[in-house]
């Protein structure tokens, strides 16, 4: 009794098989047995607990799921009882709290066999984009600066200027400063005209790119604004492939994770920011009703040792103009979280407080993965 046959195989124009629908499903879903071991997840659930299909079949639910609310393992421990919590925290394979929509049901005519489902509201809707939610309102919200792009263009054609008279008198060895002044302010000015019809625009052309090559660059532009503050560790993997992305969106992406992990742990005793890459076996995005879902498997994670995000806003961290910061505008993670959906990715974030981390979390598609 499998959910997960090779339900690829369906034939163009062919009713597609039930089988293949709850493999589409955007919802997480357990198949439970009478001893409620996994005996099926699809693929959804896979890149939620951000494990594959074989390294979940055959656990215990107990081994999986820590449930803060023990009414629900009671539910399943009597097998045939539907339920739905909503707002449950769920610690998953012992990772930090995360909270969920839960729901039980007993399977029809299969005494014992139960499925269970889970539904995170922020991690879904920052992968939907349908208006609601985390992504809801941001057409509204992020053309808000659309009132202040004629102003802020002008002072930067002044900046640009300038750093070309400056190149012109500097020695071959410090040219690359103003070099990097003119192109950042070349993406400034770009990332403005992307925001006034951000509305309306189709998402910026993705190709091949080297993730790394982003990440110095990120780097090389945080650290020029702030020089003797920055140090930044990193772990990079350099057997990874090339990604499927737009490179200035990325750079763009980066650089905003980049920032905020400073200012983050800027007054701690030793601040701390670190960069890593890795191949992450079975996270998918599903990208429509009975499309083929697109693996995900190249993951940038950028973390800091700062106090964190306030609990009461973790859930809407990528809602437009929620801050944390006292003279923050609210409006930098939710292009974060657009500019990487346009890229075919996904962004999350968790708290690792036995270790006082926060992690930011970008999976991207390896170039070529994409139709």
């Amino acid at each position: 009794m499998s959910l997960l046959p090779d339900w690829r195989r369906t034939e163009p124009g062919q009713k597609p098989d039930p089988k293949r629908v709850v493999a589409s499903l955007p919802l997480a879903l357990l198949q439970l047995d009478p001893d409620l071991v996994v005996a099926s997840v699809n693929p959804a659930a896979e890149q939620l607990m951000g494990q594959s299909y074989r390294r979940l079949v055959g656990r215990s639910v107990a081994e999986l799921f820590e449930f803060e609310e023990p009414l629900i393992l009671g539910r399943l421990a009597d097998g045939e009882a539907n339920l739905f919590a909503r707002g449950v925290g769920v610690r998953i394979m012992g990772q930090p709290v995360r909270t969920f929509d839960v729901m039980t049901s007993p399977v029809t005519h299969c005494p014992g066999w139960q499925l269970l489902m889970l539904h995170e509201g922020v991690g879904v809707e920052a992968l939907t984009g349908d208006g609601r939610g985390a992504g809801g309102g941001e057409g509204v919200a992020l053309r808000a600066p659309e009132v202040l792009a004629h102003e802020i263009k002008n002072p930067l054609a002044g900046i640009r200027g300038a750093a070309q008279l400056l190149d012109r008198k500097l020695s071959e060895r410090d040219r690359a400063m103003t070099g990097l002044i003119t192109a950042e302010v070349d993406r400034i000015a770009k990332l403005i005209d992307q925001m006034q019809s951000l509305s309306r625009r189709s998402a910026e052309p993705a190709q091949e790119c080297n993730l790394h090559e982003a990440v110095r660059r990120a780097q090389a532009v945080l650290v020029a604004g702030h020089p003797s503050k920055v140090v930044i560790e990193e772990e990079f993997d350099p057997s990874l492939p090339p990604v499927t992305a737009n490179a200035d969106s990325l750079v763009q992406v980066l650089l905003n994770l980049l920032s905020n992990a400073r200012e983050a742990c800027q007054h701690q005793l030793q601040p701390r920011i670190s960069v890593r890459t890795r191949f992450a076996s079975g996270i998918q995005l599903h990208v429509g009703p009975g499309g083929k879902p697109l693996r995900l498997p190249i993951e940038l994670r950028v973390s800091d040792n700062g106090p964190g995000i306030d609990p009461k806003l973790r859930d809407h961290i990528f809602e437009p103009f929620v801050t944390g910061k006292k003279s923050g505008q609210g409006l930098g993670l939710a292009l974060v979280q657009k500019l990487v959906r346009e890229m075919n990715g996904r962004i999350t974030h968790d708290r690792d407080e036995a270790n006082g981390l926060t992690h930011f979390r970008i999976h991207l598609p390896v170039a070529g993965s994409v139709p």
